[in-house]
């Protein structure tokens, strides 16, 4: 599969291979420094890179702005990372004559870094998911030379982005070849399915995550694909929580759906709420006046605008707050919120077509009859999502109420088809922190034993090995007895085999 690169493509790809045994070599201080000049080069250019994605990608300054500080502290957070060493998951198994099977020879595993890596970036959030987004600070953190490709929404902001990363690592000392940038889907494509590329990563449609995931598992050498694609991130509200507190949760549901004009990947898609219950009123009552929002780009507003139309025109749908998009002289388009409602009866008539994602500022309230299994509508109308949602009252929440059972079925069923479960809270704004978890089953992600967000993320661009009586001069640090790095080591002593299982006769 492997196609002769363009002159421009090949030294790319050469820089990267060459970089990647001084970079994997690297120390994990070293690196972390290095991560962190980045992240430190990123807000004190602040103005000038959200100058640029205000221009490219119409989202508000306040929202950029947050959002290159949510991309440094990720950044800063895999440095600490990076030098704890948990990432590494080091693990030692001493020799012992005395083992349960017969002699067992010393055994020590951890991970190394793949390879080089390229990432395509996402157009919805061009800093926390593009150049050096998540996926990117991931793929450094791990050893990885990174290539991304640019996303065709904000070619300026990537370029601009790429020469203050290029700089901060350079200055850091780490190898040429570690980070570098490309333009255009075929030159992306390409590089993908160079045989010196070890994993792609990918945050946009189903259709193009699809395209690129199984170009990735037919090379020639497969290569792990970790896309995150498409999710509709279902809520389910109960009759209770609506009694207790119906205008605080329909404020907060409109500003989760309008945010950065519903160009989330963790928008709330579908709320089920009981029929006849006072949700749809609260929430054209807290609707107001919303602002205009900009959309990405026109291809993004043709999209939402075609979606939307054939929303309103399903069977049994109607208009709980209307909204609108209209489009400038420019092509660009410019929308408010739209919330519809539609009975369960209607929506299952017309699954087909209200089931897909809306990728804009629109939601679908689903009016449940009394005594509705909650738990089966999962499987029933989702595949997988990044998140689902339960809004309860304060005495459900306690777990003691009639409906407990129920409840607990509703959590162990999202449980099944989600990566993140939350409850009285909203699914946009996902936090950067150890225990995040951003991903799911088919087709949220490619991949539903990983995250883009989080710790864990770095994983992704790592494989295993293990060494097998080898002497200590041979080791990575992470396995010596002597642990010079200090980071957590897992040991099974010589003797215990003897005892396993014996607490549990």
């Amino acid at each position: 599969m492997t196609e002769t690169l363009s002159p421009e493509l090949e030294a790319v790809v050469a820089r990267a291979a060459a970089a990647a045994p001084a970079f994997a070599a690297t120390r994990p201080e070293d690196r972390a420094r290095a991560i962190v000049a980045v992240a430190d080069a990123l807000e004190a250019n602040r103005e000038d890179l959200v100058a640029i994605a205000m221009r490219e990608t119409g989202l508000t300054e306040v929202r950029l702005t947050g959002e290159v500080t949510r991309t440094a502290v990720q950044l800063r957070l895999f440095a600490d990372t990076l030098v704890d060493g948990d990432y590494l998951d080091a693990r030692i198994d001493p020799a012992d004559s005395d083992f349960a099977l017969g002699v067992r020879p010393d055994i020590r595993r951890t991970h190394l870094p793949l390879g080089p890596v390229i990432n395509f970036s996402a157009s919805n959030f061009p800093f926390a998911f593009s150049v050096m987004g998540g996926d990117s600070a991931a793929v450094l953190a791990a050893g990885c030379p990174l290539i991304v490709k640019a996303h065709s929404g904000h070619p300026e902001l990537s370029d601009a982005t790429a020469a203050v990363a290029t700089a901060a690592l350079a200055g850091a000392g780490m190898p040429e070849g570690t980070f570098q940038l490309i333009h255009g889907r075929e030159a992306g494509v390409q590089v993908l399915k160079d045989a010196r590329i070890k994993a792609g990563a990918f945050t946009g449609s189903i259709a193009v995550g699809r395209l690129l995931a199984d170009i990735a598992a037919s090379r020639p050498a497969p290569i792990p694909f970790f896309g995150e694609l498409g999710s509709v991130n279902p809520v389910f509200v109960t009759g209770a929580a609506i009694d207790e507190r119906a205008a605080e949760i329909a404020d907060g549901f409109l500003t989760s759906v309008s945010g950065s004009a519903g160009q989330l990947c963790t928008k709330p898609g579908f709320v089920f709420a009981p029929a006849g219950s006072a949700l749809p009123d609260a929430i054209r009552a807290a609707a107001g006046d919303f602002p205009e929002h900009r959309l990405l780009d026109p291809r993004i507003a043709r999209s939402f605008e075609e979606r939307r139309s054939a929303i309103l025109g399903s069977a049994g749908v109607t208009p709980v707050v209307a909204g609108g998009i209209r489009f400038d002289e420019a092509g660009q388009g410019w929308a408010t919120p739209t919330v519809v409602a539609v009975p369960l009866d209607g929506f299952r008539a017309s699954a087909a077509a209200l089931s897909e994602e809306a990728f804009g500022p629109l939601s679908i309230v689903v009016e449940v009859p009394a005594g509705t299994d909650l738990a089966s509508l999962m499987p029933e109308f989702f595949e997988g999502n990044l998140t689902g949602t339960l809004h309860l009252s304060a005495e459900e929440a306690t777990g003691e109420t009639a409906n407990a059972d129920e409840l607990r079925a509703l959590v162990a069923a999202l449980s099944q088809q989600v990566g993140r479960v939350l409850f009285n809270g909203w699914s946009t704004g996902v936090a950067v922190t150890p225990a995040q978890q951003h991903g799911g089953p088919w087709p949220a992600t490619t991949n539903d034993a990983s995250t883009s967000v989080g710790t864990a993320a770095i994983s992704r661009f790592m494989r295993p090995v293990a060494y097998q009586n080898a002497p200590a001069a041979f080791l990575p640090e992470a396995l010596r007895d002597d642990n010079p790095a200090g980071v957590p080591q897992a040991i099974a002593p010589a003797g215990e085999s003897r005892s396993w299982g014996a607490r549990w006769r």
